[in-house]
């Protein structure tokens, strides 16, 4: 049977859940992915992972916070003003906003808690802090190095 090697390019299926078994990720509605081994498009323990797999193979495969999306920072969690929003703005838990910082780059931020003078915003991913596990299926190779 042929297996996947570095620069092969592979249809996978997946299921990411974090530790709590939460479902954050899968192929289930859009169908498997296209990777090529070596291009980093996913993590690399998930290339590592696909490195000698065989069509048709399961495997499980953890990346750790720290090789993810990083430790949960607090410092990233601030509260905004409402009189420094756009007036026309309604704002919402889930509401997604831009602030520029002031070195100049832009954060992107997500409204968690809205009060009457201030709203509680998060730079955080949303899995910051999360250790990921990977249920991956090498589903096919497309193309071979």
């Amino acid at each position: 049977m042929q297996t996947a090697k570095n620069g092969d390019t592979v249809l996978i299926d997946f299921v990411v859940r974090t530790d709590d078994g939460r479902v954050v990720g899968n192929t289930e509605k859009d169908g498997p992915q296209t990777v090529t081994i070596g291009g980093a498009q996913v993590f690399p323990q998930i290339e590592a992972a696909l490195d000698g797999m065989e069509v048709g193979a399961e495997q499980t495969v953890t990346v750790t916070a720290a090789d993810a999306f990083g430790p949960r920072r607090e410092e990233m969690v601030i509260q905004i003003p409402r009189a420094n929003l756009p007036q026309e703005a309604d704002p919402q838990p889930g509401m997604g906003l831009s602030a520029r910082q002031q070195d100049g780059s832009t954060i992107d931020l997500v409204i968690t808690e809205v009060g009457e003078e201030a709203v509680t915003a998060d730079g955080n991913h949303p899995l910051a802090g999360e250790d990921l596990h990977f249920g991956l299926t090498l589903v096919e190779i497309k193309a071979a190095a």
